[in-house]
């Protein structure tokens, strides 16, 4: 259990620090409507990933159940990791020659209109179908890790949002330092990063997928030194 909530805790900061219209629209929302108003947003955005979680599992896990001792299923979660960093690595190299300063989208919402911004934060998560993409990765790669266990999946999930929720609360808290920071430049490199994180982390799933043996060898290795 210890370990599925260690697991768990990078991948909510990851997904806290992926920069896209949320994260700038929390930011002005947190400088120009205060916390609560943020927080509500938020909210709505935690909503989306909840329910792409959902689709997510449901509609791979009769696969997972099939696949979950084939060494073969880390080979394709790892290639859709590193795709999918892959792919943002290339768009974000290309945008560098673009204007990258983000540009927030037109809000005519009032700050005590909470029904309205937790609505705007569900919408603008769910139509970016990237999320969807990067939790159908998250269960591929870890549901067979965890047997399938529905408690161990739930709590790794859950793990993973409220990190993202702590960490979201702390860019709301510092929105003005944040934005004040993020020039062009910084943006770039943010997102750089995150996109060779994932493809280093796809890679090593790929050879985890070629190489089970050396895998279970390592593992064994370390239960016997916790002994």
């Amino acid at each position: 259990m210890l370990n599925d909530i260690l697991a768990a805790i990078p991948w909510g900061i990851l997904l806290a620090f992926t920069i896209g219209p949320v994260f700038f629209v929390l930011i002005e929302t947190s400088i120009s409507k205060g916390f609560k108003a943020a927080m509500t947003f938020d909210l709505g955005v935690v909503f989306g990933d909840i329910i792409f979680i959902l689709i997510a599992y449901f509609s791979t896990n009769q696969l997972l159940e099939k696949l979950k001792d084939d060494p073969s299923l880390f080979i394709f979660g790892g290639v859709i990791m590193f795709v999918f960093g892959l792919i943002s690595f290339i768009k974000e190299k290309k945008g560098k020659k673009k204007n990258l300063n983000p540009e927030f989208l037109p809000d005519s919402i009032p700050k005590n209109n909470y029904l309205g911004l937790f609505f705007k934060g569900f919408i603008l998560n769910f139509i970016n179908i990237g999320v969807l993409g990067f939790w159908v990765g998250i269960i591929i790669v870890f549901g067979p890790q965890m047997n399938m266990e529905t408690d161990r999946i739930v709590l790794f999930m859950t793990v993973i949002i409220i990190t993202y929720l702590i960490t979201d609360v702390a860019k709301i808290i510092l929105a003005k330092q944040l934005k004040n920071k993020l020039t062009p430049y910084i943006i770039y490199k943010i997102k750089r990063v995150i996109s060779v994180i994932l493809m280093i982390f796809g890679f090593f799933l790929i050879i985890q997928g070629f190489f089970p043996e050396e895998k279970e060898m390592i593992k064994n290795k370390f239960e016997k030194m916790k002994e």
